[in-house]
């Protein structure tokens, strides 16, 4: 599958992806919504804890945009399962083990971690139409304000 390199006003590809409550995400269900992903490196991690209650605190917010959040990151459904019961998430997460949805969003980066170079997910969110269309992306998120950022640009 192509991933879509950053290119603003394109087609996403359609996909499939199991996510938490048994349920199997795919894209081309939310025709008339919009969409935001945002890519998260690792369940009950500090800076991925801080955003995920971000996206539950002001997800009403969001609603009332016509829009659905969903996290991603390459834990496994059972770790999202527990991640989500224990912040009272709202909303879904995906899980993407093999790092295919990852592929495609080209958030993948190598990361110094402990002085160690490491390949990780580099924390990005994106923002897809209700015909399916990238319309907006952040990479390199630092999670301070970013929620607000998503939500402001949605709500225009």
């Amino acid at each position: 599958m192509a991933n879509i390199h950053s290119i603003i006003n394109m087609a996403v590809p359609d996909f499939t992806a199991a996510m938490t409550g048994e349920h199997t995400f795919r894209l081309a269900n939310y025709q008339s919504q919009k969409i935001v992903l945002y890519f998260y490196p690792k369940d009950n991690t500090p800076g991925c804890t801080t955003e995920a209650i971000q996206f539950r605190d002001l997800y009403p917010k969001f609603q009332r945009h016509n829009t659905l959040v969903f996290g991603i990151s390459r834990d496994s459904i059972h770790s999202h399962d527990s991640f989500k019961a224990k912040l009272g998430l709202p909303f879904d997460l995906i899980s993407d083990p093999d790092g295919a949805l990852c592929a495609i969003f080209n958030v993948i980066k190598m990361k110094n971690m402990y002085g160690k170079q490491v390949c990780g997910i580099e924390r990005s969110t994106f923002v897809i139409d209700g015909a399916g269309t990238l319309i907006k992306e952040w990479r390199g998120v630092k999670v301070p304000a970013h929620v607000e950022e998503v939500l402001e640009f949605i709500s225009h």
